[in-house]
Protein backbone atom coordinates (compact mmCIF):
# COMPACT_ATOMS: atom_id res chain seq x y z
CA UNK A 1 0.00 0.00 0.00
CA UNK A 2 2.62 2.36 0.49
CA UNK A 3 6.27 2.89 -1.00
CA UNK A 4 7.63 3.73 2.70
CA UNK A 5 10.19 1.40 4.07
CA UNK A 6 8.06 -1.01 6.76
CA UNK A 7 10.00 0.27 9.97
CA UNK A 8 7.73 -2.34 11.92
CA UNK A 9 9.14 -5.93 12.36
CA UNK A 10 6.90 -7.44 9.52
CA UNK A 11 9.88 -8.50 7.35
CA UNK A 12 12.38 -9.08 10.35
CA UNK A 13 10.77 -11.85 12.30
CA UNK A 14 12.53 -15.31 10.60
CA UNK A 15 15.01 -13.40 8.94
CA UNK A 16 18.36 -14.85 8.57
CA UNK A 17 21.04 -12.21 9.25
CA UNK A 18 23.27 -12.22 6.07
CA UNK A 19 26.88 -11.00 8.02
CA UNK A 20 29.52 -12.92 6.94
CA UNK A 21 30.66 -13.12 10.66
CA UNK A 22 33.89 -16.03 9.66
CA UNK A 23 35.47 -13.59 7.10
CA UNK A 24 35.52 -10.62 8.97
CA UNK A 25 36.43 -12.19 12.44
CA UNK A 26 40.10 -12.23 11.71
CA UNK A 27 39.73 -8.53 10.84
CA UNK A 28 37.97 -7.55 13.71
CA UNK A 29 40.20 -8.73 15.95
CA UNK A 30 43.77 -7.38 14.28
CA UNK A 31 41.28 -4.46 13.91
CA UNK A 32 40.33 -3.94 17.51
CA UNK A 33 43.33 -5.25 19.36
CA UNK A 34 40.63 -7.27 21.53
CA UNK A 35 38.52 -3.84 22.37
CA UNK A 36 41.12 -2.20 24.32
CA UNK A 37 41.07 1.38 23.44
CA UNK A 38 44.72 2.53 21.66
CA UNK A 39 47.22 5.19 23.90
CA UNK A 40 45.95 8.19 23.69
CA UNK A 41 43.12 7.56 21.85
CA UNK A 42 39.58 9.43 23.14
CA UNK A 43 36.15 8.08 22.97
CA UNK A 44 34.01 9.64 19.96
CA UNK A 45 31.30 9.24 23.48
CA UNK A 46 31.01 7.61 26.24
CA UNK A 47 29.92 7.14 29.96
CA UNK A 48 29.87 10.54 32.12
CA UNK A 49 32.41 10.88 35.06
CA UNK A 50 29.41 10.10 37.10
CA UNK A 51 29.10 6.77 36.72
CA UNK A 52 28.99 4.58 39.76
CA UNK A 53 32.51 2.50 38.86
CA UNK A 54 32.12 0.64 41.73
CA UNK A 55 29.61 -1.06 40.84
CA UNK A 56 32.10 -3.12 38.86
CA UNK A 57 32.22 -6.04 38.21
CA UNK A 58 28.78 -6.84 37.31
CA UNK A 59 27.82 -10.00 35.31
CA UNK A 60 24.71 -9.97 32.99
CA UNK A 61 23.01 -13.07 32.39
CA UNK A 62 21.38 -13.34 29.01
CA UNK A 63 20.22 -15.71 26.10
CA UNK A 64 23.58 -16.72 24.96
CA UNK A 65 25.37 -17.29 29.04
CA UNK A 66 26.43 -14.56 31.02
CA UNK A 67 28.80 -11.60 30.61
CA UNK A 68 31.07 -10.18 33.07
CA UNK A 69 32.19 -6.35 32.78
CA UNK A 70 34.93 -5.61 34.67
CA UNK A 71 34.89 -2.23 34.71
CA UNK A 72 33.00 1.10 33.89
CA UNK A 73 32.49 1.04 30.16
CA UNK A 74 34.05 3.81 27.98
CA UNK A 75 33.09 3.42 24.38
CA UNK A 76 29.40 1.48 23.99
CA UNK A 77 28.07 -0.11 20.73
CA UNK A 78 24.15 -0.48 20.63
CA UNK A 79 22.96 -3.33 18.24
CA UNK A 80 19.42 -3.78 19.45
CA UNK A 81 17.47 -1.33 17.29
CA UNK A 82 16.40 0.75 20.34
CA UNK A 83 18.64 0.23 22.60
CA UNK A 84 20.37 3.03 22.63
CA UNK A 85 17.38 4.92 23.98
CA UNK A 86 17.86 3.66 27.17
CA UNK A 87 21.53 3.86 26.65
CA UNK A 88 21.00 7.83 26.02
CA UNK A 89 18.62 7.83 28.85
CA UNK A 90 21.63 6.55 31.69
CA UNK A 91 23.46 9.73 30.46
CA UNK A 92 25.80 7.56 27.51
CA UNK A 93 26.34 8.40 24.06
CA UNK A 94 26.83 5.25 21.89
CA UNK A 95 29.54 5.45 19.79
CA UNK A 96 28.32 2.70 17.10
CA UNK A 97 24.04 1.83 16.47
CA UNK A 98 22.13 0.48 13.80
CA UNK A 99 19.77 1.54 11.39
CA UNK A 100 16.31 0.59 11.63
CA UNK A 101 13.54 2.75 9.68
CA UNK A 102 16.40 3.23 7.27
CA UNK A 103 16.81 6.67 8.66
CA UNK A 104 19.15 8.51 11.49
CA UNK A 105 18.68 6.64 14.29
CA UNK A 106 19.86 9.88 15.70
CA UNK A 107 18.38 13.51 15.49
CA UNK A 108 15.41 12.65 14.07
CA UNK A 109 13.23 11.16 17.22
CA UNK A 110 11.91 14.55 19.29
CA UNK A 111 11.94 11.82 22.63
CA UNK A 112 15.96 11.50 21.74
CA UNK A 113 16.96 14.50 19.48
CA UNK A 114 18.25 16.64 22.45
CA UNK A 115 20.55 13.67 24.11
CA UNK A 116 22.33 13.03 20.87
CA UNK A 117 23.27 16.58 20.50
CA UNK A 118 25.74 16.93 18.28
CA UNK A 119 27.71 13.70 18.77
CA UNK A 120 25.88 11.62 16.47
CA UNK A 121 26.63 7.50 16.60
CA UNK A 122 28.68 5.57 13.63
CA UNK A 123 25.96 3.07 11.37
CA UNK A 124 27.77 -0.20 12.00
CA UNK A 125 24.47 -2.25 10.36
CA UNK A 126 21.07 -2.21 9.63
CA UNK A 127 18.52 -4.38 11.53
CA UNK A 128 20.19 -7.53 12.79
CA UNK A 129 23.20 -7.23 9.68
CA UNK A 130 26.33 -6.04 11.63
CA UNK A 131 28.84 -4.29 9.96
CA UNK A 132 31.33 -5.85 12.64
CA UNK A 133 34.56 -4.22 10.56
CA UNK A 134 32.86 -1.16 11.28
CA UNK A 135 32.31 -2.27 14.99
CA UNK A 136 36.09 -3.15 15.56
CA UNK A 137 37.01 -0.16 14.33
CA UNK A 138 35.16 1.86 17.16
CA UNK A 139 36.90 -0.32 19.53
CA UNK A 140 34.02 -0.45 22.33
CA UNK A 141 34.55 -1.94 25.55
CA UNK A 142 31.12 -2.68 25.51
CA UNK A 143 28.27 -3.87 23.28
CA UNK A 144 24.65 -4.21 23.60
CA UNK A 145 21.84 -6.18 21.70
CA UNK A 146 18.60 -6.05 23.78
CA UNK A 147 16.06 -5.60 21.52
CA UNK A 148 17.87 -7.95 18.50
CA UNK A 149 17.66 -10.91 16.95
CA UNK A 150 21.65 -11.21 17.15
CA UNK A 151 22.22 -14.85 16.31
CA UNK A 152 24.82 -17.23 18.12
CA UNK A 153 27.41 -16.98 15.64
CA UNK A 154 27.10 -13.37 15.74
CA UNK A 155 27.83 -12.91 19.22
CA UNK A 156 30.90 -15.48 19.30
CA UNK A 157 32.38 -13.25 16.73
CA UNK A 158 31.58 -9.84 18.51
CA UNK A 159 32.75 -10.95 21.67
CA UNK A 160 36.48 -11.37 20.19
CA UNK A 161 35.84 -7.68 20.50
CA UNK A 162 34.31 -6.67 23.30
CA UNK A 163 31.85 -7.46 26.36
CA UNK A 164 28.65 -8.01 24.66
CA UNK A 165 25.67 -8.18 26.53
CA UNK A 166 22.70 -10.55 24.53
CA UNK A 167 18.72 -10.67 24.86
CA UNK A 168 17.20 -11.19 27.53
CA UNK A 169 16.77 -15.38 28.46
CA UNK A 170 13.65 -16.79 28.98
CA UNK A 171 11.77 -14.38 25.99
CA UNK A 172 11.60 -14.78 22.28
CA UNK A 173 13.41 -12.17 20.15
CA UNK A 174 11.63 -9.16 20.25
CA UNK A 175 9.20 -9.70 22.72
CA UNK A 176 11.50 -9.00 25.97
CA UNK A 177 9.21 -6.27 28.14
CA UNK A 178 11.13 -2.95 28.13
CA UNK A 179 11.27 -3.07 31.42
CA UNK A 180 13.73 -6.32 31.69
CA UNK A 181 15.66 -4.77 28.76
CA UNK A 182 16.10 -1.27 30.46
CA UNK A 183 17.76 -3.34 33.37
CA UNK A 184 20.02 -5.20 31.70
CA UNK A 185 21.15 -1.80 30.16
CA UNK A 186 21.60 -0.20 33.48
CA UNK A 187 22.98 -3.31 35.38
CA UNK A 188 25.49 -3.58 32.48
CA UNK A 189 26.85 0.68 32.59
CA UNK A 190 27.23 0.42 36.40
CA UNK A 191 23.82 2.16 36.64
CA UNK A 192 21.30 0.36 38.15
CA UNK A 193 20.04 2.79 40.58
CA UNK A 194 19.29 5.29 38.12
CA UNK A 195 17.73 2.58 35.85
CA UNK A 196 14.99 1.68 38.38
CA UNK A 197 14.60 5.48 38.89
CA UNK A 198 13.61 5.54 35.27
CA UNK A 199 11.26 1.86 35.12
CA UNK A 200 9.31 3.44 38.54
CA UNK A 201 8.64 7.28 36.57
CA UNK A 202 7.49 5.08 33.61
CA UNK A 203 5.49 2.65 35.77
CA UNK A 204 3.85 5.66 37.51
CA UNK A 205 2.48 7.31 34.13
CA UNK A 206 0.97 3.90 32.75
CA UNK A 207 -0.69 3.68 36.30
CA UNK A 208 -1.76 7.21 35.78
CA UNK A 209 -3.69 6.13 32.43
CA UNK A 210 -4.81 3.18 34.38
CA UNK A 211 -6.73 5.25 37.04
CA UNK A 212 -7.92 7.83 34.92
CA UNK A 213 -9.83 5.52 32.39
CA UNK A 214 -10.53 2.46 34.48
CA UNK A 215 -13.39 1.58 31.58
CA UNK A 216 -9.86 0.48 29.24
CA UNK A 217 -9.45 -2.08 31.78
CA UNK A 218 -10.47 -5.42 29.84
CA UNK A 219 -11.14 -3.87 26.38
CA UNK A 220 -9.85 -5.88 23.76
CA UNK A 221 -7.09 -4.30 21.52
CA UNK A 222 -5.06 -4.97 18.11
CA UNK A 223 -2.26 -4.23 16.41
CA UNK A 224 -1.71 -4.08 12.96
CA UNK A 225 -0.01 -2.65 10.07
CA UNK A 226 -1.30 -3.08 6.14
CA UNK A 227 2.07 -3.27 4.13
CA UNK A 228 1.09 -4.64 0.49
CA UNK A 229 -2.03 -4.33 -1.13
CA UNK A 230 -3.88 -6.86 0.37
CA UNK A 231 -1.67 -8.44 3.19
CA UNK A 232 -1.23 -7.11 6.54
CA UNK A 233 0.80 -7.59 9.99
CA UNK A 234 -0.86 -8.74 13.31
CA UNK A 235 1.69 -8.09 15.96
CA UNK A 236 2.24 -10.35 18.87
CA UNK A 237 0.68 -9.54 22.44
CA UNK A 238 4.24 -9.28 23.79
CA UNK A 239 5.98 -6.91 20.81
CA UNK A 240 6.01 -3.82 22.23
CA UNK A 241 3.59 -1.90 20.43
CA UNK A 242 1.40 -4.14 21.79
CA UNK A 243 2.25 -4.13 25.48
CA UNK A 244 2.47 0.09 25.34
CA UNK A 245 -1.65 -0.75 25.15
CA UNK A 246 -2.30 -3.40 27.75
CA UNK A 247 -0.10 -1.30 29.94
CA UNK A 248 -3.17 1.08 29.53
CA UNK A 249 -5.69 -1.52 30.91
CA UNK A 250 -6.07 -2.78 27.30
CA UNK A 251 -6.25 -6.84 26.69
CA UNK A 252 -6.01 -9.02 23.70
CA UNK A 253 -8.60 -11.77 22.67
CA UNK A 254 -8.44 -15.32 22.25
CA UNK A 255 -8.78 -15.22 18.74
CA UNK A 256 -5.61 -12.77 18.34
CA UNK A 257 -3.62 -15.07 20.39
CA UNK A 258 -4.37 -17.93 18.51
CA UNK A 259 -3.59 -16.32 15.16
CA UNK A 260 0.07 -15.05 16.82
CA UNK A 261 1.03 -17.98 18.98
CA UNK A 262 4.81 -17.48 19.80
CA UNK A 263 5.32 -15.49 16.87
CA UNK A 264 6.21 -11.67 17.20
CA UNK A 265 4.37 -11.36 14.27
CA UNK A 266 1.86 -13.18 11.61
CA UNK A 267 1.41 -11.54 8.02
CA UNK A 268 -1.96 -12.07 7.06
CA UNK A 269 -4.76 -11.44 3.77
CA UNK A 270 -7.33 -9.39 4.06
CA UNK A 271 -9.42 -12.37 4.02
CA UNK A 272 -8.19 -12.56 7.89
CA UNK A 273 -9.84 -9.14 8.85
CA UNK A 274 -11.74 -11.39 11.36
CA UNK A 275 -8.28 -11.15 13.57
CA UNK A 276 -8.62 -8.04 13.93
CA UNK A 277 -12.06 -7.51 15.65
CA UNK A 278 -11.40 -5.58 18.46
CA UNK A 279 -12.81 -2.97 21.05
CA UNK A 280 -9.77 -0.96 19.50
CA UNK A 281 -8.01 -1.81 16.74
CA UNK A 282 -4.70 0.22 15.88
CA UNK A 283 -3.06 0.55 12.64
CA UNK A 284 0.37 1.83 12.19
CA UNK A 285 1.50 3.45 8.90
CA UNK A 286 1.47 6.89 6.51
CA UNK A 287 -1.87 8.77 4.76
CA UNK A 288 -1.79 6.36 2.03
CA UNK A 289 -1.87 2.92 4.58
CA UNK A 290 -4.76 4.38 5.88
CA UNK A 291 -6.79 5.92 2.70
CA UNK A 292 -6.20 2.76 0.77
CA UNK A 293 -7.45 0.49 3.93
CA UNK A 294 -10.49 2.30 4.58
CA UNK A 295 -11.25 2.04 0.68
CA UNK A 296 -10.71 -1.80 0.41
CA UNK A 297 -14.31 -3.60 0.39
CA UNK A 298 -13.23 -6.11 2.91
CA UNK A 299 -12.32 -3.76 5.16
CA UNK A 300 -15.53 -1.89 4.85
CA UNK A 301 -17.56 -4.88 6.18
CA UNK A 302 -15.52 -5.23 9.53
CA UNK A 303 -17.19 -4.37 12.68
CA UNK A 304 -14.47 -2.01 14.00
CA UNK A 305 -14.21 0.73 11.06
CA UNK A 306 -18.08 0.48 10.43
CA UNK A 307 -18.48 1.72 14.47
CA UNK A 308 -15.59 3.31 14.27
CA UNK A 309 -13.46 1.95 16.55
CA UNK A 310 -10.16 2.13 14.82
CA UNK A 311 -7.25 4.66 15.12
CA UNK A 312 -4.81 5.16 12.61
CA UNK A 313 -1.30 5.85 14.08
CA UNK A 314 1.62 7.71 11.50
CA UNK A 315 4.87 6.90 11.77
CA UNK A 316 6.39 10.07 10.51
CA UNK A 317 4.90 13.52 11.33
CA UNK A 318 3.86 13.41 14.55
CA UNK A 319 5.75 10.02 15.00
CA UNK A 320 3.38 7.95 16.92
CA UNK A 321 4.47 4.67 14.93
CA UNK A 322 7.88 4.98 15.81
CA UNK A 323 6.92 6.09 19.71
CA UNK A 324 4.94 2.75 20.11
CA UNK A 325 7.80 0.85 18.10
CA UNK A 326 10.15 2.12 19.85
CA UNK A 327 8.53 1.32 23.52
CA UNK A 328 11.57 2.78 25.70
CA UNK A 329 11.73 5.02 28.95
CA UNK A 330 12.16 7.81 26.31
CA UNK A 331 10.23 6.73 23.92
CA UNK A 332 7.08 5.91 26.00
CA UNK A 333 5.80 9.76 27.76
CA UNK A 334 5.95 11.06 24.11
CA UNK A 335 3.56 8.28 23.17
CA UNK A 336 1.49 8.28 26.17
CA UNK A 337 1.09 11.97 25.42
CA UNK A 338 0.18 11.78 22.12
CA UNK A 339 -2.20 8.69 21.44
CA UNK A 340 -3.99 9.07 25.12
CA UNK A 341 -6.57 12.02 23.70
CA UNK A 342 -6.61 9.85 20.53
CA UNK A 343 -7.82 6.62 22.31
CA UNK A 344 -10.07 8.94 24.34
CA UNK A 345 -11.87 10.60 20.81
CA UNK A 346 -12.83 6.79 20.53
CA UNK A 347 -16.63 6.07 21.89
Amino acid sequence: MSSAPRPALGRLVGYVPRVAVAAVAGLALSACGGGAEKAGSKPSGGASATANSAAFPVTVEHKYGSTTIESEPKKVVTLGLSDQDAVLALGVKPVGSVDWFKERPYGKWPWAKDKWGSAPPQIVGERDEYNVEKIAALEPDLIIAQYSGMKKEQYDTLSKIAKVVAQPKGHEDYQAPWQDMTEQIGKALGRSAETEKLITGIDARFKAVRDEHAEWKGRTVTVGEPYEPGKFSAFSPKDPKVMFLTEMGFTTSDTYRAALGKENIADLSFERFDVMEADRTVWLGTPDTEKALKADPLYKKTKVNQEKRDLFLPYDSPDIGAALSFNTVLSIPYAIDQVVPMLEAIK
